[in-house]
């Protein structure tokens, strides 16, 4: 009877995740200095002092915690995929520890991928006609599941580098699932959604308005969350493909959707990535070329960055919304002709500074 009033006033669920999380990252900031898993100041980040760098534990007990909690029925049909949070939560984990090589680190996510993706069997299986491509065959489908879980992990990885982006990334996209989900009765997603948001509002709160107790998210953060916003695009993309979702709710551009609505990550990581291409260094050697550096250019502050791109992913989770029955390739034109444009008036913008600054001088 409990379980069913939370699971019909599913806010509260929420704030049991929440208190939870507000409980334990205390905990983890102990544990973080006494071990000294914590972060220096260096070239590439903008901090001072020694900073915890494994908010990404709390946020995975939390959301842990609360989600058995309220839907422990669910063990038994999701345990591979609770294996696999596990395991990308690991990889993060050891990673901010120990620093793995860029490989080991791609090693470690295929493996938690396959928890979901082999033994889970949460992938895609169906293209939505992209490409004049319906339902895939077993081995297309593994494969094209595997790099889309690997994209969207290390696009959320790369886009944490500044102050309450990640974790206020992925609460504004954990809240689009957890309110899908919802509405099309997919309950056990929702509530897992849920978890989520009120997880990474504890860390948010610590990461951004922390002094003494500011911590880093980590990779054991960033993995998990890029883990589990993945798993909720599968089952999305999986609803809209095979119509088990009300009517009203039927998204037939399912896929541009969902990109539409991650486009900050993944945009970025695109452009970046291509940029040091046509550089000849390699994709995933680390610079200050990501979006938020670009803003921080502009004289802004970690806050105020943060705050304009979370307004510039709601407009994309709106166009998203608008789009949701276009042609797919038309709502994917029209996302990254809108975040190409507001990526050239962010330059003009640097230009003119860069400009006036050279006159001073």
């Amino acid at each position: 009877m409990i379980q069913a009033f939370f699971i019909e006033h599913s806010y509260l669920i929420g704030i049991v995740s929440f208190i939870l999380g507000w409980i334990g990252m205390p905990v983890v900031l102990r544990i973080a200095k006494a071990k000294g898993f914590v972060v220096r100041p260096n070239k590439r980040m903008s901090h001072t002092g020694e900073v915890p760098n494994i908010g990404g534990l709390d946020i995975y007990f939390s959301v842990m915690l609360s989600y058995l909690l309220f839907n422990y029925s669910q063990i038994t049909n999701n345990q591979f995929f609770l294996i696999g949070i596990a395991a990308i939560m690991a990889v993060g984990f050891i990673d901010d520890v120990l620093v793995l090589t860029p490989l080991s680190k791609l090693l470690g996510e295929a493996l938690a991928g396959i928890a979901l993706i082999g033994f889970g069997n949460l992938r895609l299986t169906h293209l939505h006609g992209i490409f004049g491509i319906g339902e895939m065959g077993i081995i297309p489908s593994y494969i094209i599941s595997l790099f889309v879980l690997i994209a969207i992990i290390n696009a959320i990885n790369l886009i944490d580098g500044i102050d309450g982006l990640a974790s206020g990334l992925g609460i504004l996209y954990c809240l689009f699932f957890a309110i899908y989900f919802g509405l099309v009765g997919s309950t056990s997603w929702s509530i897992l959604a849920i978890c989520m948001i009120g997880s990474l509002a504890v860390f948010f709160i610590y990461n951004v308005f922390g002094h003494r107790g500011k911590i880093f998210m980590g990779d054991s953060g960033s993995l998990l969350l890029g883990y589990l916003l993945t798993a909720f695009v599968f089952r999305f993309c999986e609803q809209n493909a095979y119509h088990v979702v009300p009517e009203v709710y039927h998204m037939s551009a399912a896929p541009a959707v969902a990109i539409c609505v991650m486009t900050i990550p993944i945009f970025d990581t695109i452009r970046v990535s291509l940029t040091r291409i046509k550089q000849h260094r390699s994709p995933f050697a680390p610079d200050k070329n990501h979006i938020h550096h670009l803003l921080l250019r502009t004289g802004l502050n970690h806050l105020q960055t943060t705050c304009v791109l979370l307004s510039a992913s709601l407009l994309f989770i709106g166009l998203a919304i608008l789009g949701r029955n276009w042609n797919i390739w038309l709502l994917l034109f029209a996302d990254f002709a809108l975040a190409t444009i507001l990526t050239l008036i962010l330059w003009r913008v640097l230009n003119k500074k860069l400009y006036g600054q050279n006159a001073d001088n």
